[in-house]
């Protein structure tokens, strides 16, 4: 990662996106630990970084609804796990993405 927090090596093309995956909480409502390996994977990332979109059939262009920064919801097989500058992340497309958490 750069100093503005980019990702140097990696850039997502046409409608992909690249997730990192939001931490699940490790206790219950009511305290109880949940161990490691009864953790689900959670559904809920931060777009890292986004593609330029896809183009329509005359070759204009058509944004991502999604951009860098927005934390989304996505199915829970959704996406590519890659691993980035020795970070584990998602590479998923745009239409993977449920919705936008505001």
């Amino acid at each position: 990662m750069d100093k503005k927090g980019k990702y140097m090596k990696f850039r997502p093309l046409h409608d992909r996106v690249l997730v990192r995956r939001v931490e699940a909480d490790t206790k219950t409502a009511g305290g109880i630990i949940i161990p490691d390996s009864a953790q689900e994977k959670p559904s809920e990332g931060e777009v890292v970084a986004a593609g330029k979109g896809l183009r329509d059939e005359d070759g204009d262009p058509i944004a991502l609804d999604v951009k860098e920064g927005d934390r989304i919801l996505f199915g829970k097989w959704s996406g590519t796990e890659v691993t980035v500058e020795g970070e584990e992340l998602l590479i998923m497309k745009e239409s993977d993405i449920l919705g936008i958490v505001e």
